[in-house]
């Protein structure tokens, strides 16, 4: 059942643009809600993630090999992400599906710090961690479903200030995570993980708005996208994943690059990692008003571009200098991707904006595993830095399809 009282308490005047973004997320209950989640469940996922191979090797005696495939498990991912968001699209239960990826979120980490062979974290990871992937998108696709109901001008700004909170959570966990682990051990990190996953689902409370189905037709059913109304999310999902690739390698080479082959101090490599996320956050709140005057898609394209010299950048220029240049022109990448994709993606699925969400969003983990193997390949034949080149090809190629994209009528969204 909806909570009509919660969905009056957006609306603080009668025309809802006229209010900002921060006071929209404050008055309602769902808005608020779904940023703590996504702050809960950013922190959770990246204070573990770093740590996932060191904890196959140290505590379950994995070769460095083996436990480096692990990271193809998140292959998973889409296809669990594609039948949740197809199922809440046919249902309309977009928290209800929330709370159960939740929950398998929960018990998957939980599982992973209880684990005592090898062969256990691939298992659950396939079983359990790519379902709750689908949880973020799910929050997505409720908030968009009370937006549409209520146009204005700050609506897209919303779903930025929620998409900061779930990036704010990729900040702070990394370095949660490392302290837990530090101060007392890998599984009690997994343990704060798997207690992050579960924590989402309070600030939501017992919220269970339903989106409206439209009745089926004669020639489409409701809430149905086929393949050929899904090709332009597709290829959008597409070139984003090419973008993305770059990320696996950067971090899993970057760090290596600077301490063996420039020979930086731990101060400065720190400070290199950490300025991306810092001028992420910066960029985020401007990207929507950008967005509107040049168009989403060319922002993106040029923000692809900015990907291009970023990964040339770490290639090309061996100082600290050219570090610090690669990852300020990466913050800018993500500062315009991580605000617009999703709203993009959406708005190519109209339809079926469960099913467009959750395909997007569950694409990081597909060019995550993408990416790392063409890191190891590009590595071992190319080397260091020269590896970077390939992030930077793949860059380049999205640039030409995104302003493909935003030339070709039938794909405009902005």
């Amino acid at each position: 059942m909806s909570d009509h009282s919660d969905s009056q308490s957006v609306t603080m005047s009668d025309r809802p643009g006229s209010q900002s973004a921060l006071r929209q997320v404050a008055a309602s209950r769902l808005f608020l809600g779904a940023t703590m989640a996504m702050f809960l469940s950013g922190l959770g996922a990246s204070a573990a993630a770093p740590q996932i191979v060191l904890f196959l090797v140290k505590e379950l005696g994995a070769s460095l090999p083996l436990a480096g495939l692990y990271y193809l498990t998140s292959l998973a991912a889409p296809v669990a992400g594609y039948c949740v968001g197809r199922y809440s699209d046919r249902t309309g239960n977009r928290l209800g599906l929330f709370r159960m990826c939740a929950v398998a979120g929960f018990v998957g980490w939980a599982g992973l710090a209880l684990a005592t062979s090898v062969w256990m974290p691939f298992i659950i990871a396939i079983a359990l961690l790519a379902v709750s992937g689908a949880s973020a998108s799910q929050i997505f696709a409720a908030v968009h479903d009370e937006l549409i109901d209520k146009p204005g001008d700050a609506n897209e700004s919303v779903v930025a200030i929620i998409r900061m909170a779930l990036t704010g959570g990729w900040i702070v966990g990394p370095v949660l995570g490392a302290w837990v682990a530090a101060a007392y051990g890998l599984r009690p990190m997994l343990w704060m993980t798997s207690i992050c996953m579960l924590l989402q689902i309070a600030p939501l409370g017992t919220l269970n708005p339903t989106v409206k189905l439209k009745p089926a037709s004669a020639s489409e059913p409701a809430h149905h996208a086929s393949l050929r109304a899904m090709l332009p999310l597709l290829t959008f999902t597409g070139l984003f994943v090419l973008v993305y690739t770059g990320e696996p390698v950067k971090y899993g080479f970057l760090l290596i690059y600077m301490e063996e082959h420039l020979k930086l101090s731990p101060a400065v490599r720190g400070a290199v990692i950490g300025i991306q996320p810092f001028i992420e956050l910066l960029i985020m709140p401007f990207s929507i008003g950008l967005g509107r005057k040049l168009g989403n898609v060319w922002l993106m394209c040029l923000a692809a571009a900015m990907g291009v010299f970023a990964n040339l950048c770490f290639a090309l220029w061996p100082s600290a200098a050219g570090m610090f240049a690669g990852q300020i022109l990466m913050g800018g990448v993500w500062g315009v991707f991580m605000v617009l994709g999703i709203l993009v993606a959406q708005r190519l699925l109209p339809n079926a904006v469960g099913t467009a969400s959750a395909i997007f969003m569950s694409s990081t983990a597909l060019a995550s595993a993408l990416g790392g193997i063409a890191g190891g390949f590009g590595v071992a034949f190319l080397g260091l830095p020269n590896v970077f080149l390939l992030p930077a090809l793949c860059a380049g190629i999205a640039v030409i399809g995104l302003a493909w994209m935003a030339r070709t009528e039938s794909f405009k969204v902005s």
